[in-house]
C-alpha cells in the first residue's frame, strides 16, 4: 500500500529531473532566480512553523483551562511546561497532544526536507522547487489538520493535500541525492 505512492512519486520525479536537467537548459539568468525559489519556500515553511508553535502555546493554555473545569486531577503538573504531551485520555488531554504533535512532526521531516531541497536545487531548481512547494503546502494542511482534530489523529490527512508532505519531502531527498550524484561524478559544477 505504502509502495504505490512511493514508487510513483520516485518514478516521477527521476524522470522529471532527467528531464529538465537534459533538456531544460535556463539562460544563466533565470537559472539564478530558479534557484532562489526553493530556499524562499522553505524559509517561508521554517517561519510558518515558529509561528505554528504559538497555536500550541495558546491550545495548552485552552484545554488546560477545560481539564479544571471538568474536574481533572493534577492538571498543572500534567498539562503545563515542561511536559510536551499530557499523560491520561481525557478528551482535553487527547486533544492538546495532538496540537502539541502536529508542531513536533514538523521537526522530524524539516531538515531532511531543507537539506534535499538545497542540494536539489543546485542541479534541478525547477523540479525542487515544485517539490518543496509541494512539501510546505502539505506540511502547513497536515499540521493543520492535526491541530484542529479535537483528539482523533485520523484526521489530520482530512485534506486530500495533507499528504502532500511526503510527496515533497521524497521528492527534495532524491532531488537531492540526484544533485550530489552528478556533482561528485563530474557532470555539474558548482
Amino acid at each position: 500500500m505504502v509502495y504505490k505512492p512511493l514508487l510513483i512519486i520516485t518514478g516521477t520525479i527521476a524522470s522529471a529531473g532527467t528531464v529538465e536537467f537534459t533538456f531544460g537548459k535556463l539562460s544563466d539568468a533565470h537559472s539564478k532566480q530558479m534557484t532562489a525559489v526553493t530556499p524562499a519556500i522553505l524559509l517561508g515553511t521554517g517561519f510558518w512553523a515558529l509561528m505554528h508553535g504559538f497555536v500550541v502555546g495558546r491550545a495548552r493554555a485552552k484545554y488546560a483551562d477545560l481539564a479544571k473545569k471538568d474536574g481533572e486531577k493534577d492538571v498543572d503538573e500534567r498539562y503545563m511546561l515542561p511536559n510536551l504531551y499530557v499523560q491520561g485520555t481525557s478528551k482535553h488531554a487527547k486533544a492538546l497532544n495532538c496540537v502539541q504533535r502536529s508542531h513536533q512532526q514538523i521537526f522530524e521531516t524539516y531538515t531532511q526536507a531543507v537539506l534535499g531541497g538545497l542540494a536539489g536545487m543546485i542541479s534541478f531548481p525547477i523540479c525542487t522547487s515544485i517539490s518543496s512547494l509541494m512539501y510546505a503546502v502539505g506540511r502547513i494542511t497536515m499540521s493543520k489538520g492535526y491541530a484542529a482534530c479535537e483528539g482523533d489523529p485520523k484526521k489530520r490527512y482530512d485534506s486530500p493535500v495533507a499528504k502532500w508532505v511526503w510527496y515533497g519531502l521524497v521528492g527534495n531527498i532524491i532531488l537531492g541525492m540526484g544533485s550530489c550524484g552528478l556533482i561528485m561524478a563530474g557532470k555539474k559544477k558548482l
